[in-house]
């Protein structure tokens, strides 16, 4: 079949939709209060994030000499404006939003935000002394005129822009002053009013400065003053293969982002035209480029009311994951895996069981050595803890650290630094490729021999994101897969060319072509009339070879089930081309993260778990690992109550329609609520009640795992 643009989606504009499902959480009413403001705090943060990459990446483009469309048909200049007009919409959504239900609700639980002019007495005291004593002493009032430029602005930084009237040899002048507000790691962006109940009362530092113009500016008159917010590229340019020390070039790139081109200016609903005009001119944007705010500015620093122990009535009910059943009991770690592999599903079983498989490693005086990759490690003290003590015990220990895992550049530097101090062999990933696999290798003298240990994984080494994360862990120690394993690291420290794999399939590698002959197998069963599934699970599908191959299957006569949390270029539901293909996100309270393919493959089912999702950039741009999942038990694990409950999701889950919108999973007349975040964490917890309603509900409902046989063609 001849490819046809308007069989995909834009990339840019599906993000929007995912990032519309985060905005739809915080509008959910069955949601928490605090749970809502979250959601409301992390569409912004998503969108700070779009804009510094995807957006600035459009106005790069769009400044090119070369003119392409994209995979969904659109050039630069047109996705630009498609963006431009669901970005307004839903910055209008989200702050009306803020200002007509979450203002209101957070105060009738006590937690409200005062406008500085409006307190009494003992607060308007109390705040005076604060902003003598904590604030003024670290502002900064720069006056623009031709002496003074308008100043370099850091990204994402909040400032006040101020216009005022001087008088110099007997004239009157209008001029500009802008007042950067401290970064949130000098002074809060919340300032707490003291109170002697439970109560939480803030004012917004922004305010609080504003009301103290004069003192910045004196012998001025302020006519008025408003915030605004600069938002920058933050792509790093680095040519690996010109630079000398990969770590240098990374440091200076980072100071760089700092000061990026800019690509949206965010200001106050009532700043005069005349003044944002300017503000635009300075920074040479267009009107495009501008966003009026009815609301605070960088909502970000709104998680502040969310942090802490205190109103857990507002907040979603506690959980606290159990160790996993293989692990429990205090049995030795490598014993277990010795004699099956184990399967754990973060964040309803513990994420400890790694902490304790890397620090067993660490200690245990029969290992020899422990290679790790480190992404997003978070510097976590028990995970590089682990490695520094392996060093101290005499194990040989090497960590790849990714220099360039976006916006954790300054993280993973840090700690890479100390990892070599204390010894360890730090591999900096390799020239032109993200290393983004997550493996770690233990080599350990047992009684029989030399055996290696092997932890592969969908998510980071970090313990915080575990807890917030859906992801899947596989503990082995098959030989295939250590052989595998060890190979891998050879090829990431060493010199060597790629030698294949026994078992994992390796990006750049193996993997696409790989993923490909699965996809094309399932037809061929199709068209033979043998039993034919694929259910795929992933964070995004982007990739045009993997979706022709799906369009391909579906006309076959594939059943095709994807669930695809945020970006899904492909199209369900189009006639002669995807019928047989349904798409549906979840997101609810943990951010779904694991990748599980799992193709029926004639009756006798392969299941590969991943650190990829079906991207361009994870198949030819990073190495990656997917791993099969080859015992018969885990398959059935993965397939009946892992997969099985997100399909059967009808609260959280979301199908998306042919013309890239989404629409909440229908229940059909009769079912149970079924949230499968939620029976995931009451099945963690052994809670039989839901086993119970699980049972009912599957004899009461269409069976969603019969085999399909297709008619041969």
């Amino acid at each position: 079949m001849k490819f046809n643009a308007s069989h995909f989606l834009s990339r840019e504009l599906s993000w929007l939709e995912f990032n519309q499902r985060v905005l739809d959480e915080a509008l959910d009413a069955r949601n928490p209060l605090l749970e809502r403001v979250k959601f409301f705090c992390i569409t912004s943060s998503n969108l700070d994030e779009f804009f510094e990459v995807r957006v600035a990446g459009l106005k790069q483009q769009i400044e090119s000499e070369v003119v392409e469309r994209s995979m969904d048909g659109n050039t630069a200049s047109e996705t630009f404006r498609a963006v431009r007009k669901r970005v307004v919409a839903m910055v209008e959504q989200q702050y009306r939003l803020w200002r007509e239900q979450l203002v209101p609700a957070l105060e009738k639980e006590g937690i409200v935000f005062h406008d500085p002019h409006r307190l009494s007495p003992r607060d308007t005291a109390f705040i005076e002394d604060y902003y003598q004593t904590q604030v003024r002493p670290v502002l900064t009032p720069l006056g623009i005129d031709p002496s003074h430029p308008f100043p370099q602005l850091l990204n994402k930084s909040l400032n006040i822009v101020v216009s005022l009237d001087i008088e110099q040899n007997g004239e009157v002048e209008r001029r500009l002053g802008v007042v950067q507000v401290p970064r949130a790691l000098v002074l809060p962006r919340l300032v707490w009013l003291p109170r002697e109940d439970e109560s939480h009362e803030y004012v917004f530092l922004g305010s609080l400065i504003g009301t103290h113009l004069a003192d910045l500016f004196p012998g001025t008159r302020i006519l008025g003053w408003w915030h605004f917010r600069v938002t920058r590229n933050s792509e790093l340019y680095i040519d690996e293969e010109d630079a000398g020390n990969l770590l240098k070039a990374v440091e200076a790139e980072l100071h760089n982002r700092r000061r990026g081109a800019a690509v949206r200016l965010e200001v106050d609903h009532d700043c005069p035209p005349e003044i944002t005009n300017q503000l635009l001119e300075t920074l040479e944007l267009t009107g495009d480029d501008l966003y009026a705010i009815d609301g605070p500015l960088n909502p970000t620093r709104l998680m502040a009311i969310y942090e802490g122990d205190h109103s857990p009535e507002l907040r979603d009910r506690p959980f606290v994951a159990p160790i996993g059943a293989a692990f429990r009991g205090g049995t030795d770690i490598f014993s277990v895996i010795r004699q099956r592999d184990v399967l754990l599903h973060h964040p309803y079983e513990s994420y400890a069981s790694v902490v304790d498989f890397l620090e067993a490693a660490a200690a245990d005086p029969h290992v020899l050595a422990i290679k790790q990759t480190l992404y997003r490690s978070g510097g976590d003290a028990r995970i590089v803890g682990a490695l520094m003590n392996a060093v101290k015990n005499g194990k040989q220990v090497t960590a790849v650290t990714e220099l360039k895992a976006r916006f954790d550049e300054a993280n993973n530097i840090l700690w890479a630094r100390k990892l070599e101090e204390a010894g360890v062999h730090v591999i900096y990933g390799i020239v032109n490729h993200k290393v983004h696999a997550k493996i770690a290798l233990v080599v350990r003298r047992d009684d029989d021999g030399l055996r290696r240990y092997v932890h592969l994984a969908t998510g980071n080494y970090n313990p915080g994101t575990a807890r917030l994360y859906t992801d899947l862990s596989l503990f082995t120690a098959k030989p295939d897969f250590g052989e595998d394993a060890t190979n891998l690291f050879n090829l990431l420290t060493g010199l060597g060319t790629f030698q294949g794999a026994r078992k994992m399939l390796i990006a750049p590698f193996t993997a696409h072509d790989a993923m490909l002959k699965c996809i094309e197998r399932e037809s061929a069963n199709a068209r033979a009339g043998q039993p034919t599934r694929i259910i795929a699970k992933m964070n995004a599908l982007v990739d045009r070879e993997i979706i022709e191959a799906l369009y391909r299957a579906s006309r076959a006569g594939v059943k095709i089930d994807l669930i695809v949390r945020g970006i899904c270029c492909l199209k369900p539901g189009v006639e002669g081309v995807s019928e047989n293909i349904c798409v549906r996100s979840i997101v609810g309270r943990f951010l779904e993260h694991s990748r599980i393919f799992w193709f029926q493959n004639g009756g006798q089912p392969q299941v590969f778990v991943s650190s990829a999702d079906w991207m361009p950039r994870n198949f030819f741009r990073r190495v990656e690992t997917i791993f099969p999942i080859e015992e018969p038990a885990l398959q059935r694990r993965i397939f009946e109550q892992i997969l099985g409950t997100h399909l059967a999701d009808n609260t959280k889950a979301s199908i998306l329609k042919p013309d890239g919108a989404y629409a909440h999973a229908a229940r059909t007349k009769g079912s149970s609520p079924r949230d499968s975040q939620d029976e995931f964490m009451s099945l963690a917890l052994g809670e039989e009640r839901v086993r119970g309603r699980q049972r009912a509900a599957r004899q009461s409902e269409p069976v969603k795992f019969e085999i399909v046989r297709s008619p041969a063609a």
